[in-house]
């Protein structure tokens, strides 16, 4: 059983990682792999609205989908954007990387490979990780415009498509997580975090919802202290 408490700390995290960028149009959108075909759904959409002439897929595999997509999330993305209509020469595929920061170094350089000009991206996430990709990106290539996109939906109607509660609440706090320590790492630039989103993250911590934190390190203990 989900408490009232840990529903609504759930919600806080959610809400903070909606960056409520509008979709404009860029010179490419790079979609995110990940378990979530939502992504790849979401792109194609964008491309049909005429926000970008170019897709990049990016993602290898991980525990979550080497089962159900085992040519790796990018394929799989591109085959979904497809079948929604997307032409198969305006995607390109980086099926390499395993975890953001990868994500955003090698689309970048398929980019340049290709001679593609950029200076603005549609980033196209999950719900729950719009601002943890957003401040990876704007670190690892800041000379960029960045515009964040998802799948618009609320928590209840995303915990409903995945039909795990316990999962998308894990997911959320190691997101939240990531955005609090990965900036003193090097790994993104730093976002303010509300002190009210700090203590829905703590709650939902000691609450034992852990599975996707990452190992808490004498520095991250640090950091969570002072936020």
């Amino acid at each position: 059983m989900i408490s009232a408490q840990a529903w609504a700390d759930a919600q806080r995290l959610w809400d903070f990682q909606q960056m409520g960028h509008d979709p404009r149009p860029c010179s490419v959108a790079i979609g995110l792999g990940s378990h979530d075909l939502g992504v790849a759904d979401t792109t194609a959409d964008l491309y049909h609205r005429g926000m970008m002439p170019l897709i990049v897929f990016t993602g290898a595999t991980s525990r979550t989908t080497r089962d159900r997509m085992p040519r790796g999330e990018a394929a799989h993305y591109r085959e979904r954007a497809m079948e929604l209509g997307v032409p198969a020469d305006a995607i390109l595929v980086e099926p390499q990387a395993r975890n953001t920061g990868e994500n955003i170094r090698f689309s970048r350089a398929l980019l340049e490979q290709h001679r593609v000009a950029v200076s603005s991206v549609l980033l196209v996430s999950k719900p729950y990780e719009e601002r943890r990709a957003y401040a990876t990106a704007r670190k690892l290539w800041p000379e960029v415009r960045w515009v964040s996109a998802s799948t618009p939906m609320t928590l209840t109607d995303y915990v409903d498509s995945i039909g795990d509660p316990r999962l998308v609440i894990d997911m959320l706090a190691g997101a939240q997580q990531r955005l609090m320590i990965y900036p003193h790492q090097g790994f993104m630039i730093e976002q303010h975090v509300p002190g009210d989103v700090a203590a829905a993250y703590e709650r939902l911590r000691e609450a034992g919802f852990t599975s996707r934190l990452v190992a808490d390190t004498a520095e991250a203990k640090e950091v969570r202290r002072l936020q």
